[in-house]
């Protein structure tokens, strides 16, 4: 198999001594969130006087939750705004939309929320991504004008005119890279935010990287692997182009910088590059802006602290399996019975990027080069 292969080591070399103190205070008070937890319980009031001292006490466990919680926020508000690459939804938005954030990620993070549900919330965080990315709302820019047929016919067939912001020449020379596999349908919704933004109805190219983790190792020694056989991808077509990575969770920042610096390896000079994810952890986006020149991370959500298997907390899980459903080890799904597996209400509303996606699959395929 030919692969390359990038090291928590190398990613840690990349981080500065003030990030390394942030993160270390970050990990000290979610020690202290982490002793409240068990304490911690979301049930009815008992009717029972004799449980009323129980739940006196759940409600105080709670209410040391929020503060140290906001005193976590506060922390990593601080340490964002020193960082003008980093740019947090739930910090830089205005205060009216702040609930709609905080209500789409713990939808995203509850224990009950199902796949089609989380799938929903998916797509309404990468609509609140794109407007955070590309200013979709700026009202002094210059304006696009829409011209749609509706289905009104009398007294004669009836036209709309609506007005959207112009920002073609920040979107029609972009690339939606993607990092299987949970990161397949949040980057076919983000193409189709452009598509829908772009006057021209501009279809982005698609880059298809199969890169993954060693989950045998632990934060401290984890292993990022970019597996170029099963990969899809036309170097030439990155080369001056705007990458965009979407995926809903960036933990360690590893596989993108496995990725980049691989392209760099290889003489692409991308123009810029942006990073789009539901909940970030503080370390992987801070090696991130460390190792990547001209690169930003746009995220809805900043968690601080990594547990020791590298996966975020309180995070929310395996966002690809709760997105694509669980893999079979022995019987893994390739990028089209992944595509398949979406149904005909996901392939019909994302028909060009399937049809994208499809067509770099097969192009490689053809041709016998990644």
């Amino acid at each position: 198999m030919e692969k390359v292969i990038l090291k928590a080591a190398d990613l840690d070399g990349y981080l500065t001594t003030s990030d390394k103190d942030s993160l270390e205070s970050l990990t000290l008070l979610f020690n202290r969130i982490l002793e409240i937890f068990p304490k911690v319980q979301l049930e009815k009031k008992p009717q029972d006087f004799s449980q009323r001292k129980n739940s006196n006490e759940v409600s105080r466990a709670q209410k040391s939750l929020i503060t140290l919680y906001n005193e976590m926020g506060d922390m990593l508000q601080d340490i964002c705004k020193k960082n003008h690459n980093i740019h947090v939804y739930s910090f830089v938005s205005p205060q009216e939309n702040h609930s709609e954030a905080s209500r789409v990620i713990s939808k995203l993070r509850d224990i009950n929320t199902e796949n089609f549900e989380f799938v929903y919330y998916i797509q309404r965080a990468y609509e609140m991504l794109f407007k955070l990315a590309w200013g979709s709302g700026n009202t002094d820019e210059q304006k696009n004008h829409l011209i749609v047929k509706t289905p009104v016919t009398h007294p004669v067939q009836n036209y709309a005119v609506h007005k959207i912001t112009n920002i073609d020449k920040k979107i029609e020379n972009t690339v939606m890279c993607v990092m299987l596999r949970g990161a397949l349908l949040p980057s076919m919704i983000m193409s189709k935010e452009i598509e829908e933004y772009s006057s021209g109805g501009y279809v982005t190219p698609f880059a298809l990287f199969k890169i993954y983790r060693n989950e045998s190792k632990r934060e401290i020694d984890m292993e990022y692997i970019l597996d170029l056989e099963n990969s899809f991808f036309n170097l030439d077509d990155l080369n001056d182009k705007d990458l965009i990575f979407a995926d809903p969770m960036n933990a360690t920042g590893g596989s993108l910088v496995t990725v980049v610096n691989y392209l760099i390896s290889k003489g692409i000079k991308p123009r810029s590059i942006k990073f789009l994810n539901v909940i970030s952890a503080l370390k992987g986006t801070l090696r991130i802006i460390r190792a990547i020149e001209n690169c930003d991370v746009y995220t809805i959500w900043m968690d601080g602290v990594l547990n020791k298997d590298a996966y975020i907390m309180p995070g929310l899980g395996d966002a690809g399996d709760r997105i694509n459903g669980n893999d079979s080890e022995i019987n893994r799904r390739n990028i089209i019975r992944l595509l398949a597996d979406y149904g005909s209400g996901i392939a019909n509303l994302y028909r060009s990027q399937y049809r994208e996606i499809e067509n770099t699959v097969l192009k490689n395929i053809t041709a016998g080069k990644r």
